[in-house]
């Protein structure tokens, strides 16, 4: 359920990751803030925060309280705020997102791709991470040499990794083209997928995530490197 607040509009657009308060002060008495097609110039109305929304740069603005994106991350960006070596991926985000301090909830490998999660959130981050959850990830993986019935049948009765005391098994693992195959984990270790690819006697050439619970890739329909907000139905999907 949506919380209810009052804010003023200079709050608000603070809020919604338009920079400053007395940035966002100027915006509003500049004349660039219109509400249902009325230009508001006193920042200090207020309103209702419930289903509003403002017209600022041209475009109108819904609310959010919190954001949740989803991003088909590419190659050669980094799930961190401080890279090493490659650029954030937060700089594939827009200027509000900045402001209002997203994060990647969990990582992705520089050179892994697929649906990545970021959210202002940080309830909504730890729940999505913490282990307890059992939510499925589904991954495919681009394999060095061709993937046999054995390397199925390994993966599913759990391999061993170094540092970890129990084997670690896929929920799922199947042949989809010679040089390719599904795997679906509930666990998120340290480059897992790839690990257990190489304990099975394989090696990882390519890997992307498509699906998070039951949100998947193909439903945000999300080029490389482009992303969206998610609304309710998107969140009701990320479940076990």
């Amino acid at each position: 359920m949506k919380k209810s607040s009052r804010l003023t509009l200079d709050r608000i657009l603070q809020s919604q990751g338009f920079g400053t308060r007395k940035w966002c002060r100027s915006l509003i008495t500049d004349g660039e803030v219109r509400i249902d097609g009325q230009l508001i110039t006193d920042y200090r109305t207020n309103f209702d925060t419930t289903d509003f929304a403002f017209e600022l740069y041209g475009e109108v603005w819904p609310y959010r309280e919190h954001v949740y994106i989803a991003l088909n991350k590419p190659v050669n960006v980094e799930c961190s705020r401080k890279p090493s070596h490659h650029p954030s991926v937060l700089t594939l985000l827009s200027e509000e997102c900045t402001w209002r301090d997203v994060q990647p909830v969990g990582r992705l490998d520089h050179d892994t791709t697929g649906l990545l999660l970021l959210s202002d959130d940080g309830a909504f981050i730890h729940a999505q991470s913490s282990p307890k959850r059992h939510i499925p990830k589904v991954y495919l993986a681009t394999t060095h040499e061709p993937v046999t019935e054995e390397l199925v049948v390994q993966l599913l009765n759990g391999v061993q990794l170094h540092d970890e005391p129990e084997l670690l098994a896929a929920l799922v693992c199947r042949k989809v083209a010679e040089y390719r195959c599904e795997i679906i984990l509930e666990q998120g270790k340290y480059h897992q997928v790839k690990r257990m690819l190489a304990a099975a006697g394989n090696h990882c050439t390519a890997l992307q995530r498509i699906t998070i619970g039951h949100l998947t890739l193909e439903q945000l329909g999300l080029d490389e490197g482009e992303w969206c907000y998610l609304e309710e139905h998107h969140l009701s999907l990320l479940v076990p």
